[in-house]
């Protein structure tokens, strides 16, 4: 071969190739030098997050809800069974334990497969560049990025060991169904462990990560039988499995037990609220980031709270009479279960009973004993005449609602209701929620009356305003003036249009006297009874300056009504609402703990059985101190929320009312249940129950509040739309069912629990809002949570003129006069002004606005 030209010069060709020769590889190393700095350190590859889902846990440790459907399940290397190595290396990288990271073998062999048309079972990564990419880089396909994957490959081969690189590989790896690793396929596919797989199983989950949806043997169980078997005879060809293996291997069939994984959510409520809470906290990659959250939710009152809701809201929907059969002649399939109804398919009408088709295919009758409720709906007021056959309340082809007996042996008629009802319970010594419904029903409406639920107290709120009251000297027996009174041309009157002259002002609450509210809040005056609603946990924009709302008119939250109400329960003090105690990543590290403050310090390693109620001698004997005292002096009564000093571990609660004040008021609120318009809660049988129904005009809303010394809860009942629920739908009677149902359950088998009274304390008044704050922390870190904003504000409502304060207000409502029209709950209450900050951001209006 000549190597020069007949001049002496050297060839062109030869000139070419040595070009190449030298251009490439320097080529190469200049990419090299410009990726390298950006490649990362190994330290993080080896701390990479695992997929796993975001689960829920109430206070006993028991699961309620699951987000996020990726699972991973990491494992050591020497938990991999050999086998199952076996097959990964002839699925996907035969010499990996010779090459160092990159195999032009491999690439080679690929490349022939792909030339020659042939099935191509074989990729031309290697498992370190299936680490390096799966780990570390994006999907694009590019010259840099196949690189990057190169040069990383390299670093990681020179860095780590090979059996820490196939764990990563094997732990990392997405294998379809949202299975990433091997472990999390193994229970996906198989139900199994490990070292329970057969080696057909192994060889199925190995075939996976070419292909996960290809070779996928729910989707394309062909496919995928046909991979596996390629891997078997791949195992046999490199000597990992011997020839009767192999025969028994591939004759086994595909037999998959995929345990059922959808999003478990037994109480969604609770569930979403934490999901939202750390979607915010931490982003969305929270919901597959393993985390592990224990909130404070008793899972047995939860139930309770749940059934107490649907069945106090589904008796008032019967009460209302049957609007009819949801659908006619509409596919059968398109309705939903929820709230245990059953959506079926009216086939044949009786005289006295029906049949019905379920979506399960099945025929079901139902008897007249299951019907003969459905009077039809003519109003808010009336209801029909009582049906007297089957045919007057359904015909064929109507969809209806079923709902079955325990072991569904009978099927009744029901109705999903219209109205809507919400309940809250929560530990009055630290303010864990132990409970909490947002609605009937989550799948049907995800809106948190809770939370996000503004609406007018009612009567609700005149304990707050008698509380002012007591403050400033007033005792329970201490005579008040029940008579008509006017105020410009407001003349408020009492639901029952009776005036009672001079009473008690303990009966005058526990018979609900407007006029009595009235006149209590002229002595304390507007200011001071605003600044005391805002200590009990109402927002400052929400609250009139002006009379009317002794009778209600404020925009409240359940959530707000229970703090205010547990201030009476646990002895005087303001608590913070929160429903987390602690979080959990995914390696089991504390990274949240809640350290909430304490009304009673000493009440918490107290058991049941051991603790006894505090007996006053008589509160109302005790020194009134503050009586007609400045603002500026009870200024310095101010007792901030502190760390108690015989304890470090835990935080006194802010005191907002002397201990008689509370108990006074506890005491009172028992008497509404004993003599006033709460003894249907009578039939509970206990004598620790206290608490106040409320009423708004047109009864548009129902409340009950009550409590005994170790909870708290409140119910409410109304439509989200406002719009009246009756004439008879009172507080005690549409919300108190649902509180007592409740409670009676709550409270079976625990002792009598009543306010304690403590006569050497001091309660300070915290009423001029420019320089006192309930919250006055040291320590922001001790802080409860959720104590940022996360909700839109109620609405501002319009400013009003002296003149015009009660010019819209009726002189003979019922309960409460109205003042516009209370924000529609479906829609989100508009944002406060730009340069109008909250007055008190602390946790309980944290925790309201969190869902939004």
């Amino acid at each position: 071969m000549k190597k020069l030209s007949s001049s002496g010069r050297v060839h062109p060709f030869f000139l070419l190739i040595l070009m190449v020769l030298v251009s490439v590889p320097m080529g190469f190393y200049g990419m090299y030098l410009y990726i390298a700095p950006s490649l990362p350190e190994m330290s993080s590859l080896k701390k990479a997050p695992l997929l796993k889902p975001l689960q829920v846990y109430t206070s006993d440790n028991q699961l309620i809800a699951e987000y996020g459907g990726k699972l991973s399940v990491p494992v050591e290397y020497n938990q991999i069974p050999p086998t199952f190595i076996h097959a990964f290396l002839a699925a996907e990288d035969s010499s990996f334990f010779e090459h160092s990271g990159i195999s032009f073998k491999g690439l080679g062999r690929a490349l022939s497969e792909t030339v020659t048309g042939s099935n191509v079972q074989t990729g031309g990564s290697t498992i370190t560049m299936q680490v390096a990419k799966n780990y570390y880089l994006s999907p694009e396909r590019t010259l840099k990025r196949k690189l990057t994957e190169i040069f990383l490959a390299r670093k990681i081969e020179q860095n780590l060991t090979k059996q820490e690189i196939l764990s990563l590989y094997v732990n990392k790896i997405f294998l379809g169904k949202n299975a990433y690793g091997i472990a999390a396929a193994a229970k996906i596919y198989y139900n199994k462990t490990l070292d329970q797989l057969s080696i057909a199983e192994m060889a199925m989950i190995s075939g996976l990560p070419k292909a996960p949806s290809k070779y996928n043997p729910v989707v394309n169980p062909e496919r995928a039988l046909e991979r596996r078997n390629w891997i078997l005879g791949r195992m046999l060809q490199l000597g990992y499995i011997n020839q009767t293996q192999y025969q028994q291997a591939v004759a086994e069939p595909i037999n998959l037990d995929m345990p059922d994984r959808g999003v478990s959510n037994r109480y969604p409520y609770i569930g979403e609220m934490v999901r939202a809470e750390l979607v915010e906290k931490f982003g969305e990659q929270a919901v597959d980031s393993g985390y592990k959250v224990y909130t404070t939710i008793n899972s047995q009152r939860q139930a309770y709270a749940e059934q107490s809701v649907q069945d106090g809201l589904e008796a008032y929907d019967r009460r209302h009479g049957w609007r009819g059969a949801e659908a006619h002649d509409k596919p059968l399939r398109n309705f939903i279960p929820y709230a245990n109804t059953f959506p079926a398919e009216v086939i044949k009408v009786g005289n006295n009973s029906f049949d019905a088709l379920m979506q399960d295919g099945k025929t079901v009758t139902v008897p007249w004993s299951g019907m003969s409720w459905a009077r039809r709906y003519r109003n808010a007021n009336s209801v029909g005449e009582s049906p007297s056959r089957a045919s007057q309340i359904v015909k064929v082809k109507d969809i209806v609602r079923l709902r079955p007996n325990g072991d569904k042996s009978a099927w009744s008629l029901v109705q999903i209701p219209k109205v809507q009802g919400q309940l809250i319970a929560l530990n009055p010594n630290d303010g864990s929620i132990e409970a909490l419904v947002g609605g009937y029903n989550f799948y049907q409406s995800k809106f948190n009356r809770a939370l996000q639920g503004w609406r007018q107290p009612g009567s609700t709120i005149k304990p707050f305003i008698y509380a002012l009251a007591l403050e400033r000297g007033m005792t329970p027996y201490t005579m008040v003036n029940d008579s008509p009174i006017s105020i410009g041309r407001w003349s408020p009157k009492n639901s029952d249009g009776r005036y009672l002259g001079m009473i008690p002002l303990r009966r005058a609450l526990y018979l609900s006297r407007n006029t009595v509210s009235v006149r209590l809040l002229q002595s304390g005056g507007v200011e001071r009874a605003r600044q005391l609603l805002m200590d009990f946990g109402l927002q400052e924009n929400q609250i009139p300056r002006n009379f009317t709302i002794a009778l209600g008119t404020p925009q409240v939250l359940p959530i707000q009504m229970a703090t205010g109400y547990a201030t009476f329960a646990n002895g005087g003090y303001r608590i913070q609402p929160h429903f987390i105690r602690r979080i959990e990543d995914a390696y089991g590290n504390v990274i949240f703990e809640t350290k909430p403050e304490y009304a009673c310090i000493p009440c918490i390693n107290e058991t049941n059985n051991t603790e006894t109620e505090i007996k006053p001698q008589t509160p109302d004997d005790e020194v009134i101190e503050v009586n007609n005292q400045s603002l500026d002096e009870a200024k310095t009564l101010v007792s901030p929320a502190k760390t108690n000093p015989d304890n470090n571990n835990y935080r006194q609660a802010q005191r907002i009312l002397k201990s008689s004040s509370a108990y006074d008021m506890a005491n009172i609120l028992r008497d509404v249940i004993l003599h006033g318009t709460g003894r249907a809660a009578l039939k509970i049988g206990r004598d620790d129950l206290g608490g106040k129904t409320g009423t708004t005009n047109d009864a548009k809303d129902a409340w009950f509040a009550g409590f005994n010394g170790k909870l708290v809860a409140v119910a409410w009942v109304g439509f989200d739309q406002p719009t009246t629920l009756g004439r008879r739908e009172y507080g005690g009677v549409a919300a108190l069912p649902i509180w007592t149902n409740f409670m009676d359950q709550s409270l079976k088998g625990t002792p009598s629990a009543w306010v304690r009274f403590d006569k050497n304390a001091k309660a300070p008044l915290s009423r001029e809002k420019p320089t006192i704050e309930i919250q006055n922390r040291e320590d922001d870190q001790a802080s409860p949570p959720l104590a940022r904003p996360l909700y839109v504000p109620a609405p501002v409502p319009p400013a009003r003129t002296p003149d015009s304060d009660f010019a819209d207000l009726p002189g003979e409502e019922i309960l409460v006069p109205s003042q516009g029209q209370p924000p529609s709950m479906q829609q989100q209450p508009s944002s406060p002004k730009k340069n109008e900050t909250p007055k008190r951001g602390d946790a309980l209006e944290g925790l309201i606005n969190q869902v939004t």
